[in-house]
């Protein structure tokens, strides 16, 4: 399932940092364009030549490292677990990864192209989520893994 291009975000770019406390080089989501809560998410990454991997991933012949397109599934599925709570509850909130499992890459991914990640929850119970997420460029798929995750509270700012 492709999304278009003129989707109107569900999330922007300012939207997706009042939940993740990621923050660029390392913030890898650009747009949530589908949610529904405690069920699916999709949002996208557009990688560009200007992206910090790619002067030495690999020289003359730029490919998004795989633990790097990972990482942009494990936002994306920490962006579904925040966005399901009710609201309020997000901002005291951080998303901790505890396992990767089932981990395939397809396809490279290089400059130009468009990161779609679908995630979408397999099983939910109390802090701890375990969700199923597929990296596709152009309708294909690039990369897939299941995630585990806790929902823990936020030490408070010194």
């Amino acid at each position: 399932m492709s999304t278009e291009t003129s989707a109107k975000p569900v999330l922007d770019i300012q939207g997706i940092q009042r939940y993740l406390p990621h923050r660029p080089p390392f913030l890898l989501v650009d747009r949530v364009v589908s949610f529904e809560k405690d069920a699916h998410l999709v949002a996208w990454k557009g990688v560009t030549m200007n992206e910090p991997f790619f002067q030495g991933h690999f020289p003359g012949h730029p490919v998004m490292p795989g633990v790097l397109i990972l990482e942009a599934l494990a936002q994306a599925a920490a962006l579904l677990a925040l966005m399901s709570m009710p609201p309020g509850e997000t901002d005291r909130k951080v998303t901790y990864l505890m396992s990767i499992d089932g981990a395939r890459f397809r396809k490279p991914v290089l400059p130009g192209d468009r990161l779609e990640l679908h995630v979408e929850v397999v099983k939910h119970k109390g802090q701890v989520w375990k969700q199923k997420g597929v990296a596709k460029v152009d309708g294909q798929a690039v990369a897939e893994a299941e995630f585990m995750a806790m929902l823990a509270d936020r030490e408070p700012e010194q």
